[in-house]
């Protein structure tokens, strides 16, 4: 099922495209969002928005902007789905008060391989959507992650069709095909 780590904005060039080319691979993914500058000394708080919240350590780097620039983390720490960052060389509330609302991201090289059957967002999004009975649903649009599981957000002809992300629904993807194959458990068109 998917990581919390997704593609960085469709809409921003600077980030790589989004757009369901199947050999388009995004950039950069996004692990946080600014919320806002913290205190006077130069921290950000973040929204953590990925699975592997270590990228927020001492020493890492981490990538704002448009377009995207490298900074390293000096300091962080967290609090719930929080982390307080203090990025190298800006020292001061003003300094970071440009990176408010920002995603914070990694470049793709960066991503954390995932175990078989595991997969990024960015890699399900595009998908055609077929049935176990062979008929075909639509394509993925979204992916949503919800408390209990992440929904697939499937366009279909009829409408959005939301798929839960659980191995009742979702029996196989394909990521070289550009398939996945579900089975449709009663109620959920």
């Amino acid at each position: 099922m998917p990581r919390r780590e997704k593609q960085a904005s469709p809409n921003d060039e600077s980030h790589g495209s989004a757009g369901r080319e199947k050999s388009a691979e995004p950039r950069f993914l996004v692990v946080g969002r600014v919320s806002a500058p913290h205190g006077i000394r130069g921290e950000l708080r973040v929204q953590v928005q990925t699975d592997f919240p270590e990228r927020f350590h001492e020493g890492a780097e981490i990538w704002m902007g448009d377009p995207a620039e490298p900074f390293t983390v000096e300091k962080s720490r967290f609090l719930n789905d929080e982390a307080w960052v203090k990025l190298a060389g800006l020292n001061d509330r003003n300094a970071v008060e440009q990176f408010r609302g920002l995603d914070v991201l990694i470049p793709m090289e960066q991503a954390v391989a995932l175990p078989e059957d595991a997969y990024y967002a960015h890699q399900i999004v595009g998908l055609e959507v077929w049935t176990d009975t062979g008929e075909h649903l639509g394509t993925v649009s979204n992916v949503l992650a919800l408390p209990a599981n992440d929904v697939y957000v499937v366009d279909s002809p009829q409408g959005e069709i939301w798929l839960p992300a659980i191995a009742d629904v979702v029996l196989a993807i394909d990521l070289g095909g550009g398939r996945m194959t579900v089975h449709l458990l009663p109620g959920l068109l």
